[in-house]
């Protein structure tokens, strides 16, 4: 099977060698940039193009790993009717790609990818959808020798899935990040939470997030929650942020008694 892959930044990095280590062959790399498809293309021996008018027509899948906006000027620049088109995004529906070929779909996987950063690809959770029947279980039989973890997600899932992978992974990132710049600020190192944010990520796998809940607010410790919020007074955003998700936390341990 022949791939054509458009767009070499992360995750057209990251599937690139995923599928080329499956043993695809990949065709082409496309990037408006040639050097940058120039570097991932050597990395799995494609051709590196920087212009659409050199896709070969003979590739079996043209995955187009492009930033959201961009595919739909792709969409309005590619005719490729008898292939299959997919695209990678979280929150784009399908049918974007319904002008370029009426065999199209998406594969989405809800990770960061890190362009330089080595991955276990069998681990991936793939979440997947096609324009027909057909058109899903070639896109599963694409991917089952990258990773086992495949998922049959319609594009409604998949946005709420694009919002609470954002909700987990870069608001969950930008609060360590505000701990990390508050420790640095008064001389302590980030390092020491390191355990506890291991920890908290082991938790994910055990049940029901809210029944795993502790600290002050879970224990409607006013006292320690006071303490907080005094020492917070300087800086309003994150005064707001604590005192929200206290709120939401405190509520959600009283529902819990009531029920």
């Amino acid at each position: 099977m022949k791939i054509t892959i458009l767009g070499s930044g992360n995750v057209g990095t990251h599937l690139a060698k995923a599928l080329y280590a499956a043993g695809y062959q990949i065709l082409q790399i496309w990037s408006r940039e040639y050097d940058h498809a120039e570097n991932l293309a050597n990395q799995v021996f494609a051709e590196p193009i920087d212009r659409l008018k050199l896709l070969y027509p003979t590739a079996d899948i043209y995955i187009l790993a492009v930033a959201d906006d961009a595919l739909f000027d792709l969409a309005l620049d590619l005719k490729l009717r008898d292939a299959i088109v997919l695209h990678t995004a979280g929150s784009v529906s399908l049918k974007v790609l319904s002008p370029i070929s009426r065999k199209h779909g998406v594969i989405w996987s809800p990770q960061t990818f890190i362009r330089d950063v080595a991955m276990d690809y069998s681990t991936l959770p793939f979440c997947i959808e096609g324009s027909s029947p057909e058109v899903t279980k070639q896109i599963q039989q694409l991917l089952l020798p990258v990773s086992q973890h495949i998922y049959n997600i319609d594009t409604q899932q998949r946005q709420w899935l694009h919002l609470a992978a954002v909700m987990t992974n870069n608001f969950g990132n930008a609060i360590n990040a505000l701990a990390q710049d508050m420790l640095l600020k008064h001389n302590i190192p980030f390092e020491i939470l390191h355990p506890i944010i291991e920890m908290t990520a082991e938790k994910l796998k055990h049940g029901n997030l809210w029944q795993q809940q502790t600290g002050p607010a879970r224990r409607q410790d006013q006292k320690t929650i006071d303490r907080h919020r005094s020492m917070l007074v300087d800086d309003n955003k994150l005064m707001k942020l604590y005192e929200l998700l206290t709120e939401i936390i405190q509520e959600n341990t009283l529902r819990k008694k009531d029920s």
